[in-house]
């Protein structure tokens, strides 16, 4: 279910009339909009308001070519109209003495599409006298007008000036505040679109007050607004829901690898033939490692470490002495977040022939990033390769896993055992940090212990594995 869809469809339906029924005992909009204009008319006469430029050129609230059709008590009219709106402003820079105030100054970063009850940032009462930073109200709706935030919205919970990215509502004029919300956030779409493609995309205060808006009789907003915010409600459940759902198919993935690595996924085969066995079969030097400490290992199972297992292949720098070649080369941005990869941005560049040929990847080759990482994503990220041999090859920030023994160990089964041992956050203690990069330690990474069982198993872990993920990730992708 697309949520984000589904609650446009519900603010479609809203502005349009369509999502309460009428009542044909409510005032209609346009004699409230009629009442409205005379008590402004008496105020000016009686000098208390000034007229407006807007107030002076408009004489109806019925326009033609109107985006569509509404019900017989809705009026069009704009959202000049129905508020008063005003810009903010930003105090120089330059001059400390202006911020670090009592009065709330607020960016368009700050805005939230909901109320606002924190903003970081504040300016002097000097500040405001000083620029054209004004004080809105309490309850003013708030609109950003530039560059990416374009369209985001706000409602103060207390008295707050602005940059002059923002626009903000002061007033409302026979609508009332949720409804101008709902409404807003309706049209953030067409707001950006008519903020242009330009490096700095914005809309004006100008083209916000001249926006048509449907309105509906008073207490049909009020209706309007409690269905909305019930269909909202469902969906924030909904999307709650969905997110402890993906949460618990994440551990259950990260359950799954810690069974599969402990002999506990699949039951053993009292047929098959030794992990050990089969190593000594082929390489009669092997010499395993010490299992004293592992005696909750099933029969059969041996313990090993990567070193043992595997050839490791350091990845390549560009090519600096010819002849080169033109291949692709996959770096740590070709990994994604579920450990697969990406071949959409795989980079092409010159390489060394003579390097290339010693690192170009094969098929069960492990990719392992081992610069790079973050703090909240330590390096050790590992991905197996199952393309086309000596197409492409591996930067200087990963290396390659390529297994020595194929008849004994299968590389989509070590693939998620190192996912497994790093879904625990075992790679933090094999890393270290220098210049801002997180580097793996090879020594520690390279001697850390395999369990492994006898072929036959492996498979029968990996089948396993493949069909639990593939209904997981099912479920995932029907959310």
């Amino acid at each position: 279910m697309d949520t984000k869809k589904l609650r446009q469809k519900i603010l479609d339906l809203a502005i349009r009339g369509k999502l309460v029924p009428q009542d044909p005992n409510d005032e209609p909009a346009s004699v409230l909009l009629e009442r409205i204009k005379e008590e402004k008319e008496r105020l000016i006469k009686e000098g208390k308001i000034r007229k407006s430029k807007r107030m002076a050129s408009s004489d109806t609230y019925h326009y033609e070519n109107v985006p569509f059709e509404i019900p017989d008590n809705w009026v069009w009219t704009t959202l000049g109209e129905v508020g008063t709106w005003q810009s903010g402003g930003t105090p120089s820079r330059s001059n400390k003495s202006y911020y670090g105030g009592n009065i709330p100054w607020l960016k368009t970063g700050d805005l939230n599409d909901g109320l606002i009850s924190d903003i970081p940032e504040s300016i002097t009462e000097e500040a405001v006298a000083s620029s054209s930073a004004k004080i809105n109200p309490t309850g003013s709706v708030l609109i950003a007008m530039y560059g990416a935030t374009i369209g985001k919205l706000g409602i103060l919970t207390f008295p707050a000036t602005t940059n002059q990215a923002c626009c903000a509502c002061i007033e409302f004029n026979a609508i009332t505040q949720l409804y101008l919300f709902y409404f807003l956030l309706s049209q953030r779409s067409t707001f950006i679109s008519k903020g242009g493609g330009g490096a700095q995309p914005n809309i004006s205060k100008e083209i916000i007050v001249n926006t048509f808006i449907p309105l509906p009789p008073l207490s049909e907003q009020q209706r309007i607004i409690m269905e909305i915010e019930k269909w909202f409600a469902l969906i924030d459940q909904i999307e709650q829901g969905r997110a402890d759902l993906q949460t618990t198919i994440k551990q259950t993935k990260n359950k799954i690898l810690d069974l599969a690595i402990h002999g506990k996924l699949v039951p053993q085969d009292m047929n098959d033939e030794p992990a050990i066995e089969q190593l000594k079969r082929i390489n009669p030097d092997f010499i395993p490692c010490d299992n004293r400490h592992y005696t909750q290992l099933p029969n059969g199972w041996c313990t090993t470490t990567l070193k043992d297992l595997c050839e490791n292949i350091n990845g390549l720098w560009k090519g600096k002495k010819e002849p080169f070649v033109h291949v692709g080369v996959i770096r740590n941005a070709n990994f994604t977040k579920d450990f697969k990869l990406d071949y959409s941005n795989i980079e092409y560049i010159d390489v060394e022939q003579r390097t290339f040929t010693k690192r170009h990847l094969m098929n069960g080759d492990l990719i392992v990033e081992k610069s790079g990482g973050s703090d909240n994503n330590p390096v050790g990220r590992t991905i197996l390769y199952e393309g086309e041999g000596g197409v492409f090859s591996f930067s200087n920030f990963t290396m390659v896993l390529r297994i020595k023994y194929s008849n004994t160990i299968l590389s989509k089964f070590l693939y998620y055992y190192i996912l497994a041992i790093y879904q625990t956050g075992a790679m933090r203690l094999m890393q270290t940090q220098t210049t801002g990069l997180h580097n793996l330690i090879l020594d520690k990474f390279l001697l850390m212990p395999i369990y492994l069982p006898p072929s036959s198993e492996q498979k029968r872990i990996i089948d396993k594995i493949e069909m639990i993920f593939t209904t997981l990730d099912m479920i995932m992708e029907s959310l």
